[in-house]
């Protein structure tokens, strides 16, 4: 049990685990591949440090064409199947929605060896645009997603019409605050994970203690594989991305942005990594998404702020009728 708090206390869980009994949930292979996405999905091959990797995406086309693209950058903790609502309505507005598995997630490729970075990442979904043919696309990131979209728009100007930031994680520098945790120790956390450590996980730093059915399809996703042979491969690709996130940090950047943002940041947040590891004075600054989400619109050039009191880590999920009406009308400008 210690072990499989560990993950959990890092990004400052207290108390709150509920000890129901496990939940009964299919077991999944490391690809997903017997999991249905909202949308069919597509594959590129993607050549990156000595390798062919399999990157998987959807790409949903509108039946009434405003000529505008958006693309949906998912977060550590999920894939592109959890832009289904999102990905829906912006169709149904014209948009083309293009919504890709990051190597290491969802259905695309779990490398066994592979240096993590944003720009690297960046690349690869650079690669994918092109691909496809996409010239020019509105940028959405949530939580991990937003330190990509950020990289992503500051390494493609040209590229990103718009950027939108959803709860994105990497608004402060937790290396400046937190001793470092090697990828070893996030390995070892990583597969001693179970559904009630990830379902106790999110209900604290996600939602705060509010749960609903809507959040619990995400959590047994994420819990489905654990029970495959090859899991070990997924905490691996994971503790390496938990590095990438610690060590990589965008925020000194946000001043370079020329491109028209908007910050959407669900109030109740307090997400961050570390939060076990310091001391309660400096615990209690860590993750303040609403006077990080302040700061931040101040110093993206010309961002818009919308706040969303009492919401959690992901509004498009939790509250998404008050999160796609600011995103369409941002969208619409």
């Amino acid at each position: 049990m210690k072990k499989c708090l560990l993950l959990a206390c890092l990004f400052g869980l207290i108390g709150l685990f509920h000890p129901a009994a496990a939940q009964q949930i299919p077991s999944q292979d490391i690809m997903l591949s017997q999991y249905e996405y909202p949308f069919p999905v597509k594959f590129i091959s993607v050549h990156a440090q000595g390798q062919v990797l399999s990157m998987a995406y959807m790409d949903v086309l509108p039946a009434k064409p405003n000529g505008k693209t958006i693309l949906l950058l998912h977060g550590k903790n999920f894939n592109g199947a959890y832009w289904d609502s999102t990905a829906a309505a912006l169709r149904d507005a014209g948009y083309r929605v293009v919504m890709p598995d990051q190597i290491g997630f969802g259905k695309s490729s779990k490398p066994a060896h592979f240096q993590y970075s944003f720009q690297q990442l960046a690349l690869n979904t650079k690669a994918l645009l092109d691909t496809i043919g996409v010239k020019k696309t509105a940028v959405l990131g949530h939580s991990m997603g937003g330190m990509l979209a950020a990289r992503f728009a500051l390494m493609f100007p040209g590229t990103t019409e718009k950027l939108i930031l959803e709860n994105p994680i990497g608004l402060e520098d937790w290396k400046t605050m937190v001793p470092y945790m090697s990828i070893d120790q996030w390995y070892k956390g990583e597969l001693a994970q179970n559904y009630q450590e990830i379902k106790a996980y999110q209900l604290n730093s996600y939602y705060a203690g509010h749960w609903s059915p809507a959040y619990e399809k995400w959590a047994s996703l994420l819990a489905s594989w654990i029970t495959a042979k090859e899991y070990p491969l997924v905490a691996w690709n994971s503790a390496l991305t938990y590095d990438m996130i610690f060590t990589q940090p965008v925020v000194y950047e946000f001043k370079d942005i020329r491109v028209p943002t908007l910050l959407i940041i669900g109030q109740r947040d307090r997400t961050a990594l570390g939060k076990a590891l310091v001391s309660a004075e400096v615990r209690a600054k860590m993750g303040n998404y609403p006077e990080l989400g302040k700061k931040t619109a101040k110093a993206i050039p010309g961002a818009k702020l919308v706040p969303l009191d009492n919401v959690g880590h992901l509004p498009h999920i939790e509250a998404f009728s008050r999160f796609i009406e600011p995103l369409k009308k941002f969208l619409a400008q």
